[in-house]
């Protein structure tokens, strides 16, 4: 398989990091941008150690920054000598009752998982442009194909993310860049390890109607789809059997989880 020049978005830790670890295995050029300087370092060291020959690269920049994203691909793009794929995998969770939930939250939440992803792709663009077979891949989440309790800010963001890849495919398409969204259940990661310790009692079992993956198994499938055209990626059996479900049978899905939700229901009252 030809080697490509990846560049990965909240390459650090989590998902991306996991993503990141795989392109180097096997022998992929990666760029991994993070916010945080230090645990780039780490993360880039780790790769390093994979292979005596792997070719990491490093940017600490937000995604939020747009002019700052741009000099970093344009920068990137001179390093690497082409910019083949973008995977956007920054991203933050806020969970919470509605009603409780500030709006700072929201706005955050959507500037970085939306916004961001929008910045990237933005910056990207007329580097994948010049390239052969160009490919972008969004990082979403089933939680941009539902609703789910407590999740008012991170699903709205997700939702638009998967709105916009959705029209990206058409309009980029025609100039030869594969768009692709995947939209993975929860799994074990920092993220939602910090949740657990917090997330409301709804949450908890509204999401785990759908039990947690490995990372292992969403890497898989990404890579996989990575060597396909195939738009929507929903790693994980039941999953991919609940976006069905979602797709063709909503109010049978509904149904399930209002009796999660309701025999588990608190409400901001408690608080």
């Amino acid at each position: 398989m030809k080697k490509r020049n990846i560049v990965i978005t909240g390459g650090s830790s989590g998902l991306g990091l996991a993503l990141a670890q795989a392109c180097i295995a096997r022998g992929d050029m990666v760029a991994i941008l993070a916010r945080d300087a230090a645990k780039l370092d780490s993360a880039a060291a780790a790769l390093r150690a994979m292979r005596g020959n792997a070719k990491v690269l490093t940017a600490a920049v937000d995604v939020q920054d747009a002019e700052a994203l741009a000099q970093t691909f344009s920068r990137l793009a001179q390093e690497m000598g082409s910019i083949d794929m973008l995977v956007n995998s920054a991203g933050v969770l806020r969970e919470g009752y509605f009603d409780t939930l500030p709006a700072s939250a929201h706005r955050e939440v959507m500037a970085i998982n939306y916004f961001g992803a929008l910045n990237a792709i933005h910056a990207a663009l007329p580097h994948l442009k010049r390239a052969k077979n160009p490919r972008i891949i969004n990082i979403a989440s089933i939680a941009g194909l539902t609703g789910v309790f407590g999740y008012s800010a991170y699903c709205a963001s997700k939702h638009a993310l998967v709105g916009l890849s959705e029209v990206l495919r058409y309009e980029l398409a025609p100039q030869g860049i594969t768009v692709q969204l995947v939209c993975p259940p929860e799994f074990d990661s920092p993220m939602v390890d910090a949740l657990d310790r917090s997330r409301t009692p709804e949450n908890r079992v509204h999401t785990l109607t759908i039990p947690k993956v490995k990372v292992d198994v969403i890497v898989a499938d990404v890579l996989k789809a990575m060597g396909s055209q195939e738009f929507l990626v929903v790693p994980g059996l039941l999953a991919r059997l609940t976006s069905i479900g979602l797709r063709h049978f909503p109010r049978i899905s509904r149904l399930v989880g209002d009796t999660q939700i309701r025999k588990n229901y608190i409400g901001p009252q408690a608080l």
